[in-house]
């Protein structure tokens, strides 16, 4: 079972921990646990709970009619608000909670459900992309567990391998060729498989290489396919001292490929880029670039 401090209940459902503390007070919504030494903590079902009062009260219902609400009967009008309601805020919200409860039939019948509706890329862009993005603070932060961000990741990648696999088409031989890869040592692979599933949908070719490929690998390999473009997703590695040698090596290496960057060490960190070196700062301008490189095939 999984601890919070009230600050992690208030960065997991925005509200406030004033508002929280107050809510305790006046209608006893929550009862906060304490330690040995007198510390206030919550558990997953505190979690679960202060979730459920924001989704709710986003919607436009009461706090004083949430309060008199059962745990079942709370929970089956927010189940009833996120299956008729596809705002992105309510979806991202259902999924926090299917990644604390680590309700693997959930996370499915809210992500194939916005599949259905606004599509695969759309349902990435809106919902999946702005979830993960929040966990990642949250897990940096230490307000979810390992676990949690392994099981949520691990389901994504999942729909996105899926979704790969059902772009495969004979391309053109005047298609544009990416190569796709993650440095020695980086793992964070969720960027890139999507990257990927971008560029085979716009009926690119790709060589996709993954995760953590040593440089000498990475030059092979472009020897033998000769790509218009190497795509790279920094997200840990390299390190702030060792990441403009990394680029400026990457340019000097493939001086007659375009190298395509993103992720967190390469954006906004003032870097000197080389003539051959692109960086997007967001995930549109790639899909932007993509679309506007690709070929027109009859």
């Amino acid at each position: 079972m999984s601890t919070f401090s009230i600050r992690d209940l208030e960065h997991l459902s925005g509200i406030k921990a004033h508002t929280i503390r107050i809510w305790e007070q006046r209608y006893e919504l929550i009862k906060p646990k304490r330690t040995d030494t007198n510390i206030r903590y919550y558990d997953d079902r505190d979690l679960k709970l202060i979730l459920n009062v924001a989704l709710l009260k986003e919607n436009g219902v009461k706090i004083s009619k949430i309060a008199e609400m059962t745990e079942g009967e709370m929970q089956h009008e927010v189940l009833n608000l996120t299956e008729r309601n596809l705002r992105f805020p309510e979806q991202i919200h259902s999924l926090t909670i299917a990644m604390v409860d680590l309700d693997e039939e959930r996370f499915e019948k809210i992500i194939s459900t916005n599949i259905l509706k606004l599509g695969f890329e759309k349902t990435m862009m809106n919902i999946i992309y702005p979830f993960l993005s929040k966990i990642g603070i949250l897990w940096q932060t230490g307000a979810i567990n390992p676990a949690q961000e392994h099981f949520i990741s691990n389901l994504v990648r999942q729909k996105l391998i899926a979704a790969i696999d059902g772009q495969y088409s004979v391309s053109s031989d005047k298609a544009k060729k990416y190569i796709l890869f993650l440095p020695e040592g980086e793992l964070h692979e969720l960027s890139l498989l999507f990257a990927d599933y971008i560029i085979k949908s716009r009926n690119n070719k790709t060589v996709y290489l993954g995760q953590s490929l040593p440089f000498m690998d990475l030059s092979a390999v472009t020897d033998i396919h000769k790509p218009d473009y190497l795509l790279s997703v920094l997200t840990t590695v390299p390190g702030p001292s060792e990441i403009q040698p990394y680029v400026d090596r990457l340019s000097s290496s493939f001086p007659d490929t375009e190298i395509l960057l993103t992720g967190f060490q390469v954006v906004g960190q003032d870097l000197e880029c080389p003539e051959n070196v692109t960086i997007f700062n967001r995930l549109e301008q790639l899909i932007q670039f993509v679309e506007e490189n690709t070929l027109s095939i009859a």
